[in-house]
C-alpha cells in the first residue's frame, strides 16, 4: 500500500553557490537512505532559496517484511557429548529462540548453528523523523552556522517543516522546530502560515502565492523574460550560465527587467563594467550590434504589478559601482605599468617576489622567441631582434596590473586589465595580447592565446610554476594539486599542439634548470608524462606505446598518439595486430641499439627476400605524418605471415638466426620510432 508523501524543509534564504554545489548530493542521499530503510521508490527533489522539498506521490506505508540469515559457531564447538555449550546458548540468545529452534548451516566449509530471522517491516511513518534527519544532517554546505541555543548547524536556520503523509501529519521534528501542515508564501503575498491540507492545497498555493518551486520552470520563466526583453528592444542578453543557475536558486517568482546606465561609463573596458554587474548584482549585459549597450537585465525576486521602482532602484545602486570603476580605472592609467612594486609581493616562500618570477619568466619567454624565431617573423613581420625585446617587455610586465587598483577589486580581472592599460599606454600590439592571454587556457574548455607571441607568455608562465614549485617541493599528490600544476603542464599541451611547434620537454627542463634549486628533474618530466594521459582521448595503452618509444616532445608525443589511435580503432585492427605482436615478442630479446645488418646473399626463402625488399620499399620513401607510415609498416602483413609459416626464425645455423632475426628486429625498431607496439593492449 502506497499513499503520498510531502516534506517542505522551509529556511531563511539559502546562499546560492554552496546549494549549487551540493545540489545533486542531496538527491543522491535521499536515495542512500531510502534504500538503508528499504523503502526505494521514485521521488522528485526541489528547492527554492527559502525551502528544500521532496515530493513522493507513491511511498511505502509500511517497510516490506524482510529475513536476515545467522550463522553460528561450528556445529562440533557448539556440542560436546551431544550437550549444548556457551557458544551454542549465546548465539540462540542472539537469535531470540531456544536451541531446539536453530538450524545447520554451511559456511566455509563447516557445518555450522544457522537462524533464519524474519524481520516485520515497521511503519514508515515511524522512521520518517530519523529519515529527515539523516537527510538534513548529510548535507555539508562548506561553512555552516548555528542559531539560538542549539549545538547542530545548518547553512541556514530552519524555520518551519511541512509533512504531509497522506492524510496525517507525521512527527518530525529538525533543530527544535516540530512538523505541522503549514507552508509559507512569497513574502510579499502573506507573511503568516498557510495550512495545506494535501499536496494538491500545497502546491496549488505555492502557486497563487508567488512562489514557482520547480527551478527549470523558472529558468524557462527567466529565458522568456529574456527573449520578450531582446524582441521589444533590439537588443541581445547575455547568457552567463552559471550566473544563470545562481539567480534560479536565489528566486521564487523570477520577473527579467531592463534597467540603464550612464552611457559615459561605456567608456570603461566592457570586461570591467560585465564583471561590476555579475559580481556586485547579479546583473546580464546587454548588447548591441555587438557591443555592449548601457543597459542591464535583473531579474527581479518581486511580486507586483508596477516594477518602475524596482529598476530605479537597481540603476541607484550600479550607478556608483560604475563610478568606483571608472576612477579606478583613470587612476590606473595615470600610475601606468611599473613592475618594480612587485618586489613587495611575494610570490612562494623559497621562490622570492612576484619581480622575480616575471624575470625568471622573461628568461623562458626570449628563449621561446629565439627558438621559435622563424615562425614568428612570419606571423608578426618583425625581426628576431625585435621580437625578443618584446618578449621581455611582455614578461616583465605581464604581472604588474596585479599592482592596479581595478585587479585588487577585481582579481579575475588580472591579466585583462594588463591589455587594456598596456593597449591605453602606447604599448605594442603583440605585448598587449601576451598580457591579456597569459593565463590561457585556464581550464578544458577554456580558449586558447590569439597568437603564437601570446602563447609563448602564457607557456612561460605556466612552466615557470612548474619548475619554481617542484624545485621547493610543491608536488600534487594524490588528488591535492593547490598550485593547479596539472592543469599547468595540459595547457602547455594544448598550446604546444594547436600552435604546432616543438617542445621537448627534457630539452627545455635542461635549458632552464639553472634558473631553479636543483631537484630531480625525472619527477617533473614523469609528472609531464602522467599528464597525456588526461589530457589525450586515448587508450591508455597507445599513450603508453608512444612514451616507450623515447619521444620527449610534446607535439611530436601528441601526433604519434592521434595516429596511432586511428589505426588501432580501426574494425579491422585486432585481426591484424597478432602478426605484430608476434614481431615484438621475437624482437625482445635483440639488441635494437647495435646496428642490425641484413646479408641477402644469407636468404634460402623467397618469403625472406619478399618480407626485406617490402620493408626497404616502405623505408625508403618519406611520409607526410605519423599514419601514413603506420600505415605502410602495418601493410608488411601479408609479407609477415608468409615469412612466419615458411621461415624457421630461430633455425640451427647461428649466420642464419642472426640473419633472420635482424629482419624482425628492424621491422621493430622502425615501429619503435613511433611507438611501442608491444604495449598496446585492447579493453
Amino acid at each position: 500500500m502506497t499513499q503520498p508523501l510531502l516534506i517542505e524543509i522551509g529556511v531563511e534564504e539559502l546562499p546560492a553557490v554552496p546549494l549549487l554545489k551540493i545540489v545533486d548530493d542531496i538527491e543522491k542521499s535521499w536515495v542512500k537512505i531510502l534504500e538503508e530503510n528499504r523503502l526505494l521508490c521514485e521521488f522528485e527533489f526541489s528547492y527554492t532559496p527559502r525551502r528544500l522539498v521532496l515530493w513522493h506521490s507513491e511511498f511505502l506505508k509500511k517497510q516490506p517484511d524482510s529475513e536476515e540469515e545467522l550463522f553460528g559457531p561450528p556445529v562440533h564447538i557448539a556440542f560436546k557429548d551431544g550437550e549444548p555449550t556457551r557458544a551454542a546458548e549465546s548465539f540462540a540468545k542472539k537469535c531470540g529462540v531456544s536451541i531446539d529452534e536453530l538450524g545447520r548451516g554451511q559456511k566455509g566449509g563447516k557445518e555450522v548453528l544457522y537462524y533464519k530471522k524474519k524481520i516485520e517491516g515497521k511503519d514508515s511513518e515511524e522512521l520518517l523523523n530519523e529519515m529527515v534527519n539523516a537527510w538534513i544532517a548529510s548535507m555539508r554546505f562548506g561553512k555552516m552556522m548555528r542559531w539560538g541555543s542549539l549545538k547542530e548547524e545548518f547553512i541556514r536556520p530552519v524555520r518551519w517543516v511541512l509533512a504531509l503523509f497522506g492524510e496525517s501529519v507525521p512527527s518530525i521534528e529538525l533543530f527544535g522546530v516540530k512538523s505541522s501542515n503549514t507552508t509559507r508564501l512569497h513574502r510579499q503575498v502573506s507573511f503568516d502560515p498557510i495550512r495545506v491540507d494535501s499536496p494538491k492545497d500545497y502546491f496549488d498555493a505555492l502557486k497563487d502565492g508567488g512562489v514557482e518551486l520547480f527551478a527549470d520552470k523558472r529558468r524557462e520563466k527567466i529565458l522568456q523574460g529574456f527573449e520578450s526583453i531582446e524582441k521589444d528592444e533590439g537588443v541581445s542578453v547575455g547568457r552567463d550560465e552559471s550566473l544563470l543557475d545562481e539567480v534560479v536558486a536565489i528566486t521564487e517568482y523570477p520577473t527579467p527587467l531592463i534597467g540603464r546606465f550612464d552611457e559615459s561609463f561605456l567608456k570603461l573596458p566592457p570586461e570591467v563594467i560585465m564583471t561590476s554587474m555579475k559580481e556586485h548584482q547579479r546583473y546580464f549585459p546587454v548588447f548591441k550590434d555587438g557591443t555592449l549597450h548601457n543597459s542591464f537585465v535583473v531579474v527581479s525576486n518581486a511580486k507586483t504589478d508596477d516594477f518602475s521602482q524596482v529598476i530605479a532602484g537597481n540603476e541607484r545602486v550600479l550607478k556608483p559601482r560604475l563610478s568606483d570603476a571608472m576612477f579606478f580605472y583613470e587612476n590606473d592609467l595615470k600610475n601606468g605599468l611599473n613592475p618594480e612594486g612587485l618586489k613587495n609581493i611575494i610570490f612562494m616562500d623559497g621562490l622570492g617576489s612576484m619581480y622575480d618570477k616575471s624575470v625568471r619568466e622573461s628568461v623562458i619567454t626570449t628563449k621561446l622567441a629565439e627558438v621559435y624565431a622563424d615562425k614568428l617573423e612570419k606571423e608578426t613581420s618583425k625581426d628576431a631582434k625585435e621580437l625578443k625585446e618584446l618578449a621581455s617587455r611582455a614578461a616583465m610586465l605581464a604581472k604588474a596590473d596585479l599592482l592596479s587598483e581595478m585587479v585588487y577589486e577585481f582579481t579575475e580581472l588580472q591579466g585583462i586589465m594588463g591589455y587594456y592599460y598596456a593597449k591605453a599606454l602606447g604599448e605594442d600590439d603583440l605585448v598587449s595580447l601576451a598580457l591579456r592571454d597569459q593565463y590561457l587556457p585556464s581550464g578544458e574548455d577554456s580558449d586558447l592565446p590569439a597568437n603564437l607571441f601570446a602563447a609563448l607568455l602564457a607557456i612561460a608562465y605556466k612552466f615557470d610554476n612548474l619548475m619554481a614549485l617542484f624545485s621547493v617541493g610543491k608536488i600534487p599528490t594524490g588528488s591535492r594539486d593547490p598550485f593547479a600544476l596539472r592543469r599547468a603542464a595540459a595547457g602547455i599541451i594544448r598550446i604546444v599542439t594547436h600552435f604546432d611547434i616543438a617542445f621537448n620537454i627534457t630539452k627545455m627542463v635542461e635549458t632552464f634548470k639553472n634558473e631553479y634549486a636543483d631537484f630531480d628533474l625525472n619527477e617533473l618530466e614523469k609528472f609531464f608524462n602522467e599528464r597525456f594521459y588526461k589530457a589525450l582521448d586515448a587508450n591508455p595503452s597507445i599513450i603508453t606505446a608512444v612514451l616507450a618509444s623515447g619521444e620527449r616532445d610534446v607535439n611530436e608525443i601528441v601526433k604519434k598518439v592521434n595516429a596511432l589511435k586511428n589505426i588501432v580503432e580501426s574494425d579491422e585492427f585486432k585481426e591484424i595486430f597478432t602478426t605484430f605482436k608476434r614481431v615484438a615478442n621475437i624482437s625482445k630479446d635483440i639488441d635494437l641499439e647495435c646496428d642490425l645488418k641484413v646479408d641477402k646473399t644469407l636468404f634460402e626463402k623467397e618469403e625472406e627476400r619478399d618480407l626485406f625488399e617490402a620493408f626497404q620499399s616502405i623505408t625508403q620513401k618519406s611520409y607526410d605524418n605519423y599514419e601514413m607510415k603506420l600505415d605502410a609498416l602495418f601493410s608488411l602483413k601479408p609479407e609477415l605471415d608468409r615469412f612466419f609459416d615458411n621461415v624457421m626464425v630461430n633455425a640451427e645455423d647461428e649466420k642464419l638466426r642472426v640473419n633472420r632475426r635482424a629482419i624482425v628486429g628492424l621491422i621493430y625498431k622502425a615501429f619503435k620510432d613511433i611507438a611501442d607496439i608491444k604495449d598496446i593492449a585492447f579493453d
